[in-house]
């Protein structure tokens, strides 16, 4: 019998997994660090994360165009999977929903006057 779950929801439920498996490594309970944390522009620090991995991702294509070679170590997949998790979590951001957001700031993670 074939699956009715269609591939793309597929690819978002592995992108819940990872995340779930990451966050047990970076906000575990016998840290002080939160999710706020690694953000402290708000949306626009989650905005330079975005833009890293998508430099990344360039960088690693176009080397493969260039060479018909395969990355050593950046999975493209694997960086796809990130570029999903962190578009959640500016959704997040902007809801005001993270762990430890001070819901007192804007999305920029600015006192609101």
């Amino acid at each position: 019998m074939k699956s009715s779950i269609p591939k793309p929801v597929k690819v978002i439920n592995e992108c819940v997994a990872l995340q779930i498996q990451k966050s047990h490594d970076y906000q575990n309970p016998q840290s002080r660090i939160k999710q706020i944390d690694y953000y402290p522009r708000g949306v626009l620090s989650i905005m330079e994360m975005i833009h890293t991995k998508t430099t990344r991702m360039w960088s690693v294509l176009e080397a493969a165009e260039n060479s018909a070679g395969q990355p050593n170590f950046e999975s493209l997949e694997d960086s796809a999977k990130d570029l999903i998790n962190y578009a959640s979590f500016f959704v997040t951001y902007l809801r005001k929903e993270f762990d430890g957001q001070d819901k007192t700031k804007d999305i920029f993670n600015k006192w609101i006057q």
